[in-house]
């Protein structure tokens, strides 16, 4: 890269965007405003559910959440990076089941270390895959990983030949996610400080910055000296590798796995999370804290349904209004800009 600096990308930015009027004022009321844009529906759904159920608090129920959320969050927090920087992943699901197969028969029969670095190894390889396709076959991102998805969803059913996958809970691969500290699983504790990681790289870092820039403006950003192909292969990598981390912590939870092919479920949850939490469609704009909050609003959604005995069937109603509802937003937020 040169010696430009975030600010003066930041400059770049700004510059482009006077033209049309808009002024940093305005930026910065619409982030506050999509800032507070999942936080209050959180808060407020996080209230009722405590109201009108009584288990909904207890510690159990609260650490049960984020315990079986742990893979989706560490999947949707790397995932915020690929489409802050320009990008989509639909194969995180298929690369979950990748990896979890792949842990899963290792870990059967060979050393659970060697597991856990087979099962992110596998996820950062098809991440580095995703990454490269789409920066040097310049082919969009979204038909690359969706086309990426059914082919590692077709590795997965061989590796496993279409069968359930069971482990021994003697097995030390079990104590992975499931080791306790503080009475919270050690799954939880990872995710947690995978979070903060990669929170800290989006928002306190160069490198974040130039993620921004190349999702924003592309062009501006390669004229400012970032290397756009080299961030969004960083990002498509990291994500992969994310998808592999939460295939290995959940085969590790449950102790059983099998091979899906596609992973449609996962990667719709994962995407929804991230762009409910205001992360937009687009590229530019995102932040990981707001997609940890964008996945358990849609975890406390599930959570309630079930505690308060509602039909599972407008549970997806429900969802789709609401994912149509943040992208409604997004497209609103970004023609604002203009």
């Amino acid at each position: 890269m040169t010696n430009q600096t975030p600010d003066q990308i930041d400059a770049i930015d700004d510059a482009e965007s006077a033209p049309w009027g808009l002024r940093s004022g305005t930026k910065r009321m619409l982030r506050s405003w999509r800032t507070a844009g999942i936080a209050i529906p959180f808060l407020i759904l996080f209230v009722v559910l405590s109201v009108t159920s009584q288990p909904f608090l207890h510690t159990t129920n609260l650490i049960n959440i984020l315990d079986q959320q742990a893979a989706t969050l560490c999947i949707a927090a790397a995932g915020t990076l690929v489409l802050v920087a320009g990008g989509i992943d639909l194969s995180v699901g298929a690369t979950y089941g990748l990896a979890t197969v792949v842990a899963g028969e290792i870990a059967a029969h060979h050393s659970p270390i060697l597991a856990i670095i087979a099962g992110v190894g596998v996820g950062l390889g098809v991440g580095l895959v995703n990454g490269l396709i789409v920066t040097i076959f310049k082919i969009n991102s979204l038909i690359t990983t969706l086309a990426m998805s059914f082919v590692i969803g077709g590795l997965a059913l061989q590796v496993s030949g279409g069968n359930l996958l069971v482990l021994s809970a003697n097995s030390g691969f079990f104590k992975f996610a499931n080791a306790q500290f503080l009475t919270v699983p050690s799954a939880v504790w990872m995710t947690c400080l995978l979070i903060v990681v990669l929170g800290l790289l989006l928002a306190r870092t160069t490198f974040g910055r130039y993620m921004v820039a190349s999702g924003g403006n592309a062009e501006a950003a390669r004229l400012a000296g970032v290397r756009v192909n080299r961030i969004r292969v960083i990002t498509f990598t990291l994500s992969g590798g994310a998808a592999g981390l939460g295939g290995v912590i959940d085969i590790s939870r449950l102790l059983s796995a099998q091979a899906a092919s596609g992973g449609s479920a996962l990667s719709f949850t994962v995407l929804a999370g991230i762009v409910v939490g205001g992360t937009s469609i687009a590229g530019g704009e995102g932040s990981v804290w707001r997609t940890v909050i964008g996945v358990l609003f849609i975890a406390l959604i599930g959570n309630g349904f079930i505690l308060l005995s509602i039909d599972p069937l407008y549970q997806q109603i429900v969802l789709g209004v609401i994912l149509l509802l943040a992208v409604g937003l997004d497209a609103w937020a970004r023609q604002r800009r203009r």
